[in-house]
């Protein structure tokens, strides 16, 4: 696994969140978690609570998605010998799903497994709800969720596609735990960037597709000397 695509995967967990499948949804989400009403979020004395609350959560769709992408670097390890030509391939998919991500190439976006979210409600698990809440959220965040799958699936050993997915979920997390903390303020802010969700969904199909094109012109080390010079100008010595 390239170290370059560590922030990416960072960038792609972001990136869902903002999803108009996950973001308006999400104060529904933390008044379940908390047990505190959807329109008590945000006042004084509940922002400790809520955050607490939404831990579980979040451990419950990482697990999900680190299962994910075990799985994805278990299939291409086994699939394919040859980590050149998995490569190629994993950019071809890439360039696709970066594609369909920007609305250039059809992808189809339909909810499955809401079932999961009553059982897991109805067993009081933040835990299964949280995993309940990356099953059903899974086919409208597809492109950008199959895009670090793809990634995962070229990763050298299985545990470098975990720590990828895992990456993925910590971007994911870090927004919606901030929420939590500061419900009101957050909220307002992440309006303005969902207001302009279509350049976000074109520049991160765009980055989508460079990827997918370094990785089938065998460029991906490109990432890691830019990466590298950006560390350098920030005075930070390089670990790898």
């Amino acid at each position: 696994m390239d170290v370059g695509s560590i922030p990416v995967a960072f960038l792609a967990g972001f990136v869902s969140f903002l999803a108009p499948c996950v973001l308006p949804l999400v104060p529904g989400y933390l008044s379940a978690v908390s047990a505190v009403e959807a329109d008590k979020l945000g006042q004084p004395g509940t922002s400790r609570r809520v955050v607490v609350a939404s831990l579980p959560f979040v451990l419950g769709f990482t697990a999900f998605f680190v299962a994910l992408g075990i799985g994805a670097a278990l299939v291409g390890g086994s699939l394919f010998d040859d980590q050149f030509l998995l490569e190629k391939i994993a950019g071809f998919i890439l360039v696709v799903f970066g594609l369909a991500f920007m609305g250039l190439l059809p992808w189809p976006e339909r909810l499955v497994g809401a079932g999961l979210l009553q059982g897991a409600r109805s067993r009081g698990s933040r835990v299964l709800l949280g995993g309940a809440f990356a099953v059903c959220a899974a086919p409208c965040i597809g492109p950008v969720l199959a895009g670090i799958l793809v990634l995962a699936g070229s990763a050298d050993t299985v545990v470098e596609g975990g720590l990828l997915l895992g990456v993925y979920s910590l971007g994911l997390a870090v927004p919606f735990v901030l929420t939590a903390a500061v419900f009101t303020r957050s909220m307002g802010a992440f309006r303005g960037i969902r207001d302009h969700y279509r350049a976000i969904q074109v520049g991160g199909g765009a980055i989508m597709v460079a990827l997918g094109l370094l990785l089938f012109f065998e460029r991906f080390y490109v990432l890691r000397v830019y990466l590298n010079r950006f560390l350098n100008w920030l005075g930070i010595e390089p670990a790898f």
